[in-house]
């Protein structure tokens, strides 16, 4: 065989023993795509769970803000990605659902544009009322709300929120009339419901429970269909007569549509291993956030029920973000 043609068959070869069958390569950073801004709890959380990644994939995982659009220009760099296994979005309830019912003029459909790897985390919400509000469990809120329609103000980090909808949805779902005012985010809104300003509120748990347990603000029902080992003697909203409510969110990992599902398969299996870190459940769990995994297709089927639930919502009440 001539010297050449063998040099040439053995760089084919080796460039090929280098190629990844699950990734597309073995080289050269991975990227985690945040669509929002550095220091919030969703980048935060991204960078516990990164290094770890990383690590298991032998390859740096560099977190990467995209930010702009309220998460749109995020998911749209990830959904034009190369579907190589190697950047990986860290999507959200808001971004991947919320807005997808919202808006028909998004960059990206958070289902076709993406693959489903798992989810990551959840944030549990709390209905919490001013104190002055004569009422200390669901239904009593629900008689107090209907014998004073538009009387109760509830506030929320802006139109369009999880906070929002969540609101809208439990308007739905039982039949009373309030108020809504958006703010610029939930601390002000929190803010002025410790002053009295509003009445009414969802808020995490995280955020809220120092409050509840000041008295500052008086706790009713948890919005998940589990009740919160914050607050273990709360029942849940749905527990207190509103059947199937819920309104949580959620942290998950997507890919480009057309990864490889090899690659997907070993990104979950890589994920589902850190997950069960006791080091990253805790650091979770200082943010406010239950770790859960769960299988491709669990995620999404929850994420088109999420997206069918929310856009009822958004056409129940007409809602428009301006």
């Amino acid at each position: 065989m001539p010297h050449i043609l063998r040099c040439a068959l053995t760089g084919a070869v080796l460039a090929i023993a280098s190629i990844s069958p699950v990734s597309g390569q073995t080289t050269g950073p991975m990227r985690l795509i945040v669509p929002f801004a550095a220091g919030g709890p969703t980048d935060v959380a991204a960078r516990i769970i990164a290094p770890f990644l990383g690590q298991a994939y032998k390859r740096p995982m560099v977190v990467e803000n995209k930010v702009g659009a309220t998460g749109a220009i995020g998911a749209e760099h990830v959904a034009k990605s190369p579907p190589d296994g190697a950047t990986i979005l860290f999507g959200t309830s808001s971004i991947m659902a919320a807005s997808p019912a919202l808006s028909t003029k998004l960059p990206y459909d958070s289902v076709r544009d993406f693959a489903p790897v798992s989810l990551v985390a959840t944030i549990e919400n709390v209905l919490v009322v001013h104190p002055s509000v004569p009422a200390h469990n669901v239904q009593e809120f629900i008689a107090y709300a209907k014998a004073n329609p538009n009387k109760l103000a509830y506030g929320s980090s802006g139109i369009g929120s999880t906070y929002h909808l969540g609101a809208e949805l439990f308007r739905n779902q039982t039949g009373i009339e309030y108020i809504h005012v958006p703010y610029k985010g939930q601390a002000p809104a929190a803010q002025d419901l410790i002053a009295g300003q509003i009445q009414v509120m969802f808020d995490a748990m995280n955020s809220a429970l120092p409050n509840i347990k000041s008295g500052k603000v008086r706790a009713l029902g948890v919005a998940s269909l589990k009740r919160s080992s914050d607050l273990p003697a709360l029942p849940t909203i749905a527990e207190q007569g509103v059947p199937g409510y819920e309104t949580t969110i959620w942290l998950a990992l997507f890919v480009p549509a057309n990864t490889p599902p090899a690659a997907i398969e070993r990104l979950h299996a890589e994920l589902a291993r850190v997950m069960a870190m006791p080091e990253v459940r805790d650091r979770l769990a200082v943010l406010g956030m239950q770790p859960v995994t769960d299988t491709p297709a669990e995620l999404a089927a929850y994420l088109k029920s999420d997206i069918a639930k929310w856009s009822k919502v958004v056409r129940d009440g007409g809602i428009k973000v301006e």
